[in-house]
């Protein structure tokens, strides 16, 4: 009886010993990052059979457990990767957003800039001064947008250093939870019964840091091994076998770096965008956010240079000479080439380009045209929409292929098609590098067009509102060699007659143009018919003060170095809509861009904020459970000190016993 008693007060000291180690752990660990509460689980060591009864033989601690749930733990890591994600996105289009408040507001200041120093050139069209300031503020509005890509530029390095880091980083975590693995698995194999439990927290604090990155999900087998899954289902862990991930160059623009996931030699190519956590938030907004922005701006810069230089080359500079370019022309070589991007998977090298023919109509959306073998197809990206362009020219030659359904404002060229295979792929960018590669090129303040080439003057016998235009000016300098008259008269009710003609010939001399027009209906003319000098429409009722009397214009030479008429008009152009299908004036256009990457911003930082709030409730339920209480520590570390010293009364006792035994039988 003594020697149970004294045994049964010796499992009360040992579990009391294992009851204290384990409290003293927790409140050692209170502020461990990843450390879940543990708990000695103690039984009651089954009784001696004595006689009738059965007496009972003390107690033992059965295991030493983790306060661990899974549905929470589960949760709280699905709201750690939606956190990333949304942090990551507010922090980057808040910096985009940024970008285009200052470099933005810059292009903005220039723009203005420019056109105020056009409006002094239109006013004093001889002031070489005025001029060299238009000049100025083109460079500078050049600059600006060279800036503001620059900085689109320094963001995509930036996201990429940023992917490259976060892929090392779930590497180095995927070969720590193998080694983990392996080592539970271990310590599983053994006669052990008990749980490694600071592992355990190891592995589940490197899965909550995995987290972070990307979306995480894991299944364990019987041994206690986890395969570690990341995103829709890509395995990164299995079981005691890592598998890395790898940053790879775009292809086909190398910027646009891709992911592959490596096991030993074989690799992989993943979606970025489909894992979730702060990765996927780095593809989205390089692949989404970024280029739609940058898009947006290259096709600004575009509008600009091709409307202003399109509207200097209507006019006649100081010199008498048609306007050359301010800015570099939308279609160089460099540029129409630098728009088709070559798949590398492609069995052949051929020369292609892009020509750009209407900016208005210029999307911003993406394109790729694809070869079947027989004809080329053009496939919008963005709306799903394709059409076939027809097979290239073969054996050799050169074939442009201009897309009419719709019309995009683009030609796709390709030179010597022959070489190519079924399945050769090209990335169609219409407006890649108009900001970055945008320079003033007129350097003589003197090649301002601010003369117009030719002008019309009514005669002052005509008595009717119509009136004859200049539409248009392809060459400034022909035009001015012209000497023509129109006259225009109510042939039938409502319907009107004209005739163009040298005034130095009238008819019965040929005429250069005739016909008639309805009335609220107009007429173009390209003078001379064909490969026309400029272009002029004839619009409204002109009906002279008797019966077929003519309403009579003069149109001729209107060049002089007073004459600002042609300033005028470039600087009109401020205010028409150019881009988005001629819906926007450059203006709104860089408003619009503005305002939506705001709007992002904003949006973003909401999302940010609820996924902060969202986390922290599933972080505090998950601590509720797996969390160190204080307190309740406290309170335990009491009570088992307590369970410790009757213990050891029980055995001081069970001595006394044994001893007053052997004291009796001396």
């Amino acid at each position: 009886m003594t020697v149970s008693l004294y045994q049964t007060g010796v499992s009360g000291l040992l579990a009391a010993q294992q009851q204290l180690a384990t409290t003293g752990h927790n409140i050692a660990n209170v502020n461990t990052d990843g450390y879940t509460r543990q708990r000695a689980e103690q039984n009651a060591s089954v009784g001696l059979n004595n006689g009738n009864n059965y007496i009972g033989a003390g107690t033992y601690i059965q295991d030493i457990t983790r306060l661990y749930d899974q549905f929470s733990h589960k949760e709280q890591l699905l709201n750690q990767s939606n956190l990333g994600n949304a942090d990551f996105l507010h922090a980057s289009l808040t910096q985009l957003d940024q970008v285009m408040a200052t470099a933005g507001n810059a292009v903005v200041g220039s723009l203005d800039n420019f056109y105020q120093a056009l409006h002094g050139v239109a006013d004093n069209p001889n002031d070489s001064g005025l001029r060299s300031i238009v000049l100025n503020q083109a460079n500078i509005l050049s600059n600006d947008f060279n800036e503001l890509t620059s900085n689109f530029d320094n963001m995509t390095k930036a996201v990429n250093g940023e992917i490259e880091q976060v892929v090392s980083k779930i590497s180095e975590i995927s070969k720590e939870l193998a080694k983990i693995n392996e080592t539970i698995m271990q310590s599983n194999g053994t006669l052990q019964t008990g749980q490694p439990n600071d592992l355990l927290d190891k592995r589940d604090q490197l899965i909550g840091e995995l987290s972070k990155f990307t979306r995480v999900s894991t299944v364990e087998d019987s041994n206690g091994v986890l395969t570690v899954m990341i995103g829709q289902g890509t395995t990164l862990v299995a079981g005691i076998t890592p598998l890395t991930l790898q940053v790879s160059s775009g292809d086909p623009d190398t910027t646009q770096t891709e992911l592959r996931l490596v096991s030993g030699s074989s690799s992989v190519a993943i979606n970025g965008t489909k894992l979730g956590g702060s990765l996927a938030a780095s593809f989205e907004f390089r692949d989404k956010h970024l280029s739609q922005t940058r898009t947006e701006i290259d096709r600004l810069a575009m509008a600009i240079s091709s409307t202003l230089n399109d509207s200097q080359a209507s006019g006649l500079d100081l010199n008498g000479l048609q306007g050359s370019n301010i800015f570099t022309d939308i279609n160089t070589t460099q540029l129409q080439q630098g728009r088709v991007l070559a798949h590398s998977s492609n069995s052949a090298t051929i020369q292609t380009q892009v020509t750009i023919t209407d900016v208005s109509k210029l999307p911003t959306d993406e394109f790729e045209v694809r070869f079947d073998g027989t004809d080329f197809t053009l496939h919008n990206l963005t709306s799903g929409a394709s059409e076939n362009l027809g097979p290239p020219t073969l054996p050799s030659g050169t074939t442009t292929h201009t897309p009419t359904s719709p019309d995009y404002g683009f030609s796709f060229v390709e030179t010597n098609g022959a070489s190519l295979q079924a399945g050769d792929t090209f990335s169609i960018v219409p407006t890649k590098n108009s900001a970055a590669l945008m320079k003033a090129t007129l350097t003589d303040g003197n090649a301002i067009a601010a003369s117009t080439a030719v002008a019309v003057t009514p005669s002052a016998n005509n008595v009717s509102n119509g009136k004859i235009e200049i539409t248009s000016v392809t060459d400034p300098a022909a035009a001015r060699g012209y000497d023509v008259t129109v006259d225009v008269y109510e042939s039938a009710s409502g319907i009107f007659s004209y005739r163009v003609y040298n005034t130095t010939t009238p008819p019965p001399a040929p005429t250069i143009a005739a016909g008639s027009y309805a009335s609220g209906a107009s007429a173009v003319i390209d003078i001379p018919a064909g490969t026309p000098d400029f272009q002029i429409e004839i619009s409204g009722d002109l009906v002279g003060s008797g019966t077929n009397a003519r309403e009579t214009f003069t149109l001729g030479d209107a060049f002089g170095v007073g004459n600002g008429n042609h300033a005028v008009a470039m600087a009109k152009t401020q205010e028409i809509g150019v881009t988005n299908g001629g819906k926007e004036t450059f203006s709104k256009s860089l408003a619009v861009s503005t305002s939506v990457v705001g709007s992002k911003a904003s949006n973003a930082n909401l999302t940010a904020d609820t996924a902060q709030a969202l986390f922290t409730q599933a972080y505090n339920r998950n601590q509720s459970t797996s969390g160190v209480n204080l307190d309740e520590e406290a309170a335990n570390l009491l009570k088992y000190q307590q369970a410790y010293q009757a213990a050891s009364q029980i055995i001081s006792t069970a001595n006394t016993l044994f001893d007053t035994i052997l004291a009796a039988v001396r």
